[in-house]
């Protein structure tokens, strides 16, 4: 394991810029945890969220939130990353126990608590690949915690524009055993051409049997939602605009790309898995969600 925590509290690498969002996620993540109809448990989650400045003072439980689930952020919006939690937490878990599967990539991993907190089958490892001081903050908190790894977790303290592919096999990642990859809420920060990278570079590191699970946005003109609820109250509430983090350009076809690789494709809307779980958010007008997708993949096996 790569310990960076005792270089430095890391508490910089998450109080700005796309940063602060992995706490967004990880307040939405506590907030859905306290609920009675909760669709993931983080038990850590709210821990992130009290350890750095820059979120002390944001909710971890609903009753926190004068106007509840009317709220558009920690409502709406945080019942969508709730949703999401739950539907890759299921894949993640659906891959390793249902093959051979036993390598798990996190790309950007930010405060994901995967390791700690889902229930790993033997012989899994958890590879979190994120920017040293994201990851020194992470160590930290979990430190002080206790907390303990349900699987071998081997951290790679690395931005993603650095050689993190060539980093992987000597951190014991074998490319020729199948594995799972993870994007969670990383793609729409990134240029188009940082996104192929990264999907070619999976594709490669990919054998048979491995899949990949991640998020995207189809919205042709993102701006066309500048006055979303979900922009607006994130905007007024946090003081992060969104729209200034996300990059603009046109998006690729990443599903289209991969199935032109000879993977097999799924996308989803977000409103898809409301209705399978009977919980989540529901399309509605000057919707900021209606551009996003959840695409999950597989590679096949050579027969």
């Amino acid at each position: 394991m790569v310990d960076t925590a005792h270089r430095n509290t890391g508490v910089e690498g998450v109080a700005g810029g796309v940063g602060v969002t992995a706490l967004l996620v990880a307040a939405a993540r506590a907030i859905e945890t306290h609920r009675p109809d909760s669709l993931a448990q983080d038990a850590y989650a709210e821990h992130f969220v009290r350890a750095a400045p820059a979120s002390a003072d944001w909710p971890v439980h609903l009753r926190e939130v004068p106007d509840r689930d009317t709220n558009p952020l920690w409502g709406r919006f945080a019942r969508y990353f709730g949703l999401r939690t739950r539907v890759l937490d299921d894949f993640l878990l659906r891959s390793v126990h249902a093959g051979s599967v036993r390598q798990v990539v996190l790309l950007g991993a930010g405060l994901d608590s995967r390791a700690f907190r889902l229930d790993w089958p033997p012989g899994c490892v958890i590879f979190e690949i994120d920017r040293g001081e994201v990851l020194a903050f992470k160590h930290q908190v979990l430190d002080g915690l206790s907390a303990t790894p349900k699987a071998a977790r081997v951290p790679l303290p690395m931005d993603l524009r650095a050689d993190w592919a060539g980093a992987l096999p000597g951190a014991g990642f074998d490319p020729a055993a199948p594995s799972v990859w993870l994007v969670e809420g990383l793609l729409f920060y990134l240029p188009p051409a940082a996104e192929n990278y990264l999907i070619d570079t999976v594709d490669r590191l990919s054998t048979g049997g491995s899949a990949l699970a991640f998020e995207v946005k189809l919205d042709k003109d993102l701006l066309e939602y500048r006055d979303s609820p979900l922009y607006t109250s994130t905007h007024r509430q946090l003081g992060i605009d969104l729209l200034d983090l996300f990059d603009r350009e046109p998006r690729p076809d990443s599903a289209g790309d991969l199935a032109d690789k000879g993977w097999s494709t799924a996308v989803h809307t977000p409103f898809d898995f409301t209705h399978l779980h009977g919980r989540g958010p529901l399309p509605e007008p000057n919707d900021a969600l209606a551009g996003n997708r959840w695409v999950f993949a597989d590679k096949p096996l050579r027969t």
